[in-house]
């Protein structure tokens, strides 16, 4: 089932902060600075809104959920080729805890989606899915709270395709993933290797999350159930020690220290930044959506069928990013199993926001765009 929503004009907000760019995963970590810089005023884009009801969405844990409800924000028109198939669609994917929204942030938009740019939407169809569990899209929080199927990225790829077929988009110019969205485009390639021409993934690794990255998962996942408000998921208010703790995890997994010891050069004003980046959390962060979102990442692990992965794909990452260290040395590993991958490490600057630089397009623009040019399929 397929419905449309009449258009909608979005204006992005800009996020400002330690990620400075958004989303980070998991959670949103992006804060406002403790001193406001003036910043230019953000674009206004003409994205329309729609919905995709997928009925009796059968989760790989064998749940059912009767009406899977998936929310999407596209920009741009579709073009087919003589063949009748979709040759400019391109797939955008948030991050942990984001939405289509994220990725309207202008420090995104602005540098990938004007003419001429990488992403321009003149030339390209762009859609932007809220996932599972995310945004306007079924969610615990919508009622079923800890009942809700235990979705993860498998789900949430396969349903992204469901939505996709829905949506009579049968092929992908390029899906670019950033954090989660970076770890479900290496499903997407796997799973369904020749849907898309090009594969983008930025800021995550292709391996299972365990190690630092699963412990502050867990950590963040029990601070809210050993909280006795959170009542089995059945609280009547948010389980506000719980989740404070899980909401401070987030700072730590999406900061960058370089940023943050510019913005915050004080004590006073490292406290500043903390309590107010703990007030705009606390009052947008649902504890079951959080539990579950975080945990979508348990069973992820596409290393063992990267072979699969044979179209073109820019993998990039960089270097302050907490939750992908590279001194792990895994990407370097893990990029020689693809057969047409590219890594790019990107070193630590005035620049990069660590674990939220795959929302700053500035510093990866140049990048994405000669990796545009170069994939351009062939007349």
């Amino acid at each position: 089932m397929y419905m449309r929503t009449v258009p909608l004009v979005i204006a992005a907000t800009l996020l400002s902060g330690i990620a400075a760019a958004g989303q980070t995963s998991p959670g949103s970590a992006s804060s406002a600075p403790a001193t406001q810089p003036s910043v230019p005023a953000a674009s206004v884009w003409p994205a329309v809104g729609g919905n995709v009801i997928l009925p009796n969405f059968r989760f790989g844990s064998g749940e059912t959920l009767q009406q899977l409800k998936l929310h999407y924000l596209t920009l741009g028109t579709p073009r087919r080729n003589a063949a009748g198939r979709t040759e400019n669609a391109v797939l955008l994917l948030h991050g942990t805890g984001g939405s289509a929204h994220s990725l309207m942030n202008p420090l995104f938009s602005d540098v990938l989606f004007g003419p001429g740019a990488p992403l321009d939407i003149t030339k390209y169809f762009l859609i932007l899915p809220d996932d599972i569990g995310h945004g306007e899209s079924s969610k615990p929080s919508d009622g079923l709270h800890a009942h809700f199927p235990a979705y993860d990225y498998d789900d949430m790829v396969r349903s992204q395709r469901m939505m996709l077929d829905a949506m009579k988009i049968d092929h992908l110019r390029l899906i670019l993933g950033t954090s989660m969205g970076c770890m479900q485009t290496f499903v997407w390639g796997e799973t369904y290797p020749s849907f898309a021409d090009a594969l983008a993934p930025f800021a995550c690794l292709p391996v299972q999350i365990a190690g630092r990255n699963r412990m502050m998962r867990y950590m963040a996942i029990e601070a809210i159930k050993q909280d006795p408000a959170w009542m089995n998921g059945e609280y009547k208010t948010e389980p506000v020690e719980g989740l404070r703790t899980a909401n401070e995890i987030v700072l730590v997994m999406g900061s960058s220290p370089l940023q943050m010891q510019k913005q915050a050069p004080t004590r006073e004003l490292a406290e500043q930044y903390a309590d107010r980046y703990l007030a705009r959390t606390m009052a947008s962060t649902d504890a079951n959506d959080l539990i579950f979102y975080f945990n979508a990442s348990r069973n992820y692990d596409p290393s063992l069928h990267l072979d699969r992965i044979t179209v073109p794909v820019l993998w990039i990452n960089s270097a302050d990013d907490f939750i992908n260290p590279p001194e792990l040395g895994i990407a370097e590993k893990m990029v020689k199993r693809m057969p047409n991958a590219r890594f790019i490490l990107l070193p630590i600057s005035d620049a990069t926001r660590g674990h939220g630089t795959h929302t700053v397009a500035a510093v990866w623009k140049d990048h994405l765009a000669e990796f545009m040019r170069t994939t351009e399929p062939k007349p």
